[in-house]
Order: structure tokens, then sequence, then C-alpha cells
């Protein structure tokens, strides 16, 4: 059996409540990479068109109010 096959028998097994707390944990796991990764793309460069495109629009009037 995969080590994946394994855990997913594990988690099937838990109780609710540990279930939860497992989700929240991969949630904020997955959301920690993700700012890692905004934050490099960002210190690279890779997103400097963003501010490009906002400072067109800002310019041309084109943003609106959240």
């Amino acid at each position: 059996m995969s080590r994946v096959k394994e855990l997913a028998k594990a988690i099937d097994s838990l109780p609710e409540a540990e279930y939860v707390e497992l989700r929240q944990w991969f949630s904020e796991k997955d959301w920690l990479k993700w700012d890692q990764e905004i934050e490099a793309d960002s210190k690279s460069g890779e997103l400097d068109f963003l501010v490009q495109e906002a400072l067109e629009a800002k310019s041309k009037n084109k943003l609106r109010e959240l």
C-alpha cells in the first residue's frame, strides 16, 4: 500500500474534531506557501506588471471604490 493510501485510510478514521484540526493545518500550510510564493514573485519583479496596470488605471480614473 502506498504511503498516500495509508494516510488517506488514517485520515478517514479520524474523529470529526481531529479531521477539522487536520483540515485547518493543511489550509494554513497552503496559505503560508502561497504567501511565500507571492513574496518571492514580488521581490523578483514578476508582479511589477500589476503595479503598472494599476497606475495606468488610476491615471485614467478607471479605478472603483471597494
